[in-house]
């Protein structure tokens, strides 16, 4: 398993929070259960398979929501 910590453009809305994890859950090889999603620092947490779900895949459905994604760091277990 990685880790990715995901810096977003600053959220707004409480509700903006509940959509962005369920979209991050909805990707296939991400740890559900892992899935933090940090409405003051804009950041999302989670613990995923590279090899299942590549860090763009997890990006894509966070900006397909609606939401610009500004970097990530990924840690390899």
């Amino acid at each position: 398993m990685s880790k990715a910590t995901i810096s977003l453009e600053t959220l707004s809305c409480p509700s903006c929070l509940q959509k962005i994890e369920a979209a991050v859950k909805g990707v296939n090889g991400v740890d559900a259960e892992s899935v933090k999603v940090m409405f003051n620092s804009s950041k999302v947490k989670l613990d995923f398979n590279a090899d299942v779900a590549p860090i763009e895949i997890i990006e894509k459905a966070i900006e397909k929501m609606g939401y610009p994604v500004i970097k990530s760091k990924v840690k390899s277990a």
